[in-house]
């Protein structure tokens, strides 16, 4: 009997090759009908054997495209039509999207095969992709994935091209990225002033090695931005580098030309090179204690017993990378704070004093993405340290609708937005920091460039409480114009929201304890929170405990300068130490704000601060997060058994910062190992979040915030759990603020105890879709 079926799939289904898929699987079985992108993923009609479609459609979900992911799928009967043959056929457009974005894969091994051989038609050719790999969010304009919505558009495909695009057996059937040198994108070799060098594609990146071992520095346009380049053996042109770019002591990302050099001069972890080789080619930070190559660590990163690594990605690396001898310094192309750079005039203006040559290329770029981070601890717990390049903007592990169309924009620091304007979760990538003129610009951007795509606007903001942020402003303007109610969710809640959306524990029977600890938030109570214990249950989130309030000071200041967060922290203001670090006039200064300060603060990040200050590990940070990184980098690989508690939480589920603190103070002064007293720090640390999960009777514990990026910390506090608790940490998105957009949304969505929105005025208002109440944060 022949029927017709109408087959619908949503998810990560386009892009990634799934209508040549279903083309080829429906002409192997003999069905006719076809296949189509459209608004909520792909739509097939097939007709056949009924249970010949059967069989199809169990193949196609149970084995699709390698980087395919179906969140859902439906097959229902419909009237028998009798199609000629199996097609693919053009999207339709001019209906709303509800699918999920493609993010940007790693080169694949087959067109990194064609790439390098000789034989081969794309030989040497930078931006040979297929329907498994290639760029695909950083040159996207619009959805449907057709070609003529990317930035390819302006590339008409050659006569061969076309031959492959229409040739079913072919893997660049129906690829929308395929291009070859003779129709496809150019690269140029010019000075920083703009003179060309060399347009001769073939000897480009040769032109680049020599430049690179005489020592100059290079900026190179990839397919998601400029990355800045120079020779990783080089002392004197790193040090340039950083003088230039005005990065004194942050490390900078390596780029190894292929993983048997890799291999041959650091030890890595299986885990570390499954995250390196995998499709979304992240940073991967490592162990550099075991290297035995010749590059300059010192310079590369400073006081550091760590590497940042990736691998080539691109058809751009690949070429670079195989014309070089030694790694590479692969540091985004910007000015420290500024936003990655995505064109010729940005980047002839920001970064044409920094290098001393260009290679350009005329594929435009639509969303420039950094690259992501991943580090593991000793246990091998995965730790996102930046999500960029290869994951934003989806975020399908959330699966679950909302009800309304929500926009959250997140934090200060380390921002991303969150946008739910259909049946998916979009998480922006890394955008920065927005004390940043430019990253403010590209937030305004991203945020626009979310609504546009989907032609929808929120129903409801939601932003940060901390009246201060950049963020918050804009939203409170932004929900004033388009005339929709604001929602304000303080910080650390959104914190640990994340980990529990991240779970899915929201409708777990038993409580969970939210340790939350980071440098700062604005906390309900006017203080800056930052060592916070909080219980989850039945919709209701609640802040059960803290770290005791010491002084907070200087205001931003405090977080860029660790001897501040010692004086604050210290009561003794005759100290030798402090006098040591800071003059008469300041120490006057600073104990006059003590005497009249009314600000507090219980945050974790500034103990460490303080604590790297008075070890004479950093006074002042030249980047974010420093003072911990070097402390925890001061004990990596230690075997330091014998370890002791400064204190312990109370009774009162308060854990006293004073007595943590002279605690460490006696053990300093006393001539304690400098090793010691940061082990004991962590261990106390440590042994709070047990304390409190046995005052408060709770076996099931998330941690989340910026500190819980330290590994070492991670892996005592796992120990000290053992199994008589269950962990739960941020897994695909990174414990710092960057998952502060998606705390919002989950807080939002599931902590409220009924529809609770205000203006920010006060007033309670009613939403273009149901009418909203206030609730108390």
């Amino acid at each position: 009997m022949l029927v017709t079926c109408k087959i619908a799939i949503s998810g990560r289904v386009q892009g990634v090759g799934f209508r040549p898929f279903v083309s080829n699987l429906a002409n192997r079985m003999d069905l006719s009908g076809y296949v189509s992108n459209n608004k909520d993923g792909v739509i097939i009609m097939v007709s056949g054997k009924a249970d010949t479609i059967c069989h199809f459609y169990k193949d196609l979900i149970e084995h699709p495209p390698p980087l395919a992911r179906i969140r859902s799928h439906r097959c229902q009967d419909e009237m028998y039509v009798a199609y000629e043959s199996f097609t693919i056929v053009p999207s339709p457009s001019g209906s709303k999207l509800n699918l999920a974005l493609t993010p940007d894969f790693g080169i694949c091994p087959e067109c990194r095969q064609e790439l390098m051989n000789p034989d081969n038609r794309r030989y040497q050719y930078a931006f040979t992709t297929c329907v498994n790999c290639g760029p695909r969010w950083a040159i996207t304009n619009t959805f449907p994935f057709e070609r003529d919505h990317t930035t390819l558009n302006s590339f008409k495909m050659c006569s061969k091209c076309e031959g492959e695009y229409g040739d079913p057996s072919n893997r660049r059937f129906h690829s929308q990225t395929n291009s070859c040198p003779e129709c496809g994108i150019q690269l140029t070799l010019s000075d920083s002033k703009g003179h060309l060098i060399s347009d001769q594609q073939d000897f480009i990146f040769k032109d680049v090695n020599e430049l690179l071992k005489k020592g100059n520095i290079i900026g190179i346009k990839n397919t998601g931005g400029y990355l800045i380049c120079c020779d990783a053996t080089n002392r004197k042109a790193i040090k340039r580098l950083r003088r230039l770019k005005r990065r004194p002591k942050k490390p900078f990302a390596i780029l190894y030309p292929s993983l048997d050099m890799l291999e041959k001069e650091l030890d890595l972890e299986s885990c570390q090179k499954n995250e390196l080789c995998a499709v979304e080619r992240p940073i991967v930070i490592v162990s550099g204690e075991s290297y035995k190559g010749k590059m300059v660590l010192e310079e590369i990163a400073p006081g550091l017993k760590q590497l940042g690594i990736m691998l080539p990605y691109s058809g751009v690396l690949e070429l670079l990378s195989n014309e070089l001898e030694t790694p590479v310094i692969a540091t985004s192309g910007n000015m420290h704070g500024s936003p990655i750079i995505k064109n010729r005039q940005e980047a002839t203006e920001a970064i044409g004093e920094i290098v001393d040559f260009f290679v350009h290329h005329n594929l435009s770029i639509s969303n420039p993405q950094d690259d992501s981070v991943i580090k593991f601890s000793k246990h091998q717990q995965r730790i996102v340290f930046r999500r960029s390049r290869g994951y934003a903007p989806n975020y399908l592990e959330y699966s679950k609708r909302f009800d309304q169309k929500i926009l959250a924009l997140g934090a200060h620091l380390k921002s991303t937005i969150a946008f739910a304007p259909n049946d998916y979760l979009y998480l922006s990538e890394y955008l920065g920091n927005l004390d940043h003129y430019q990253v403010y610009e590209r937030f305004k951007l991203t945020t626009s460039y979310f609504q546009s795509l989907f032609d929808v606007e929120p129903d409801v903001i939601i932003v940060d409480k901390h009246p201060g942020y950049v963020s918050s402003q804009f939203g409170k303007e932004f929900a004033e114009k388009i005339h929709v109610p604001i929602y304000k969710v303080q910080h650390h809640k959104a914190h640990f929201a994340a980990v529990l959306g991240e779970h899915d524990l929201f409708n777990m029977e038993d409580g969970v304890l939210g340790v939350v600890w980071d440098g700062t938030g604005f906390g309900d109570d006017g203080h800056i929170w930052g060592g916070e214990f909080f219980t989850y249950k039945d919709r209701s989130m609640v802040r059960s405990g803290h770290f005791e309030y010491f002084h907070w000071m200087a205001g931003d200041k405090m977080a860029k300068e660790p001897r501040i967060s010692l004086y604050a922290l210290n009561e003794d203001n005759q100290a030798g130490f402090l006098k040591e670090k800071f003059s008469r006039e300041e120490q006057h200064v600073y104990q006059s704000l003590k005497k009249i300060n009314r600000l507090k603060t219980s945050s974790v990040g500034r103990i460490f601060d303080a604590l790297a200050s008075l070890l004479g590990v950093c006074d002042a940070n030249s980047y974010e997060g420093e003072a911990a990184i070097l402390l925890e980098n001061s004990i990596v690989g230690k075997e330091l058994t014998k370890r002791k508690a400064y204190t312990r939480v109370g009774k009162d589920k308060i854990l006293s910062t004073k007595i943590l603190w002279e605690g460490i103070c006696r053990d300093f002064e006393s001539g304690a190992n400098r090793e010691v007293i940061i082990l004991n720090f962590f261990y106390t640390l440590a042994l709070s979040v047990v304390d409190m999960a046995d005052l408060l009777s709770v076996k099931n514990i998330a941690l989340s915030g910026g500190v819980f990026q330290n590994t070492v910390l991670i892996d005592m506090v796992q120990e000290l759990c053992g199994n008589d608790y269950k962990l739960f940490m941020n897994k695909h998105l990174s414990p710092n603020d960057e998952n502060i957009s998606y705390g919002q949304l989950m807080y939002y969505t599931h902590c409220r105890e009924n529809k609770g929105t205000m203006k920010s005025d006060g007033r309670n208002v009613s939403s273009k879709s149901k009418k909203l109440n206030e609730i108390p944060q």
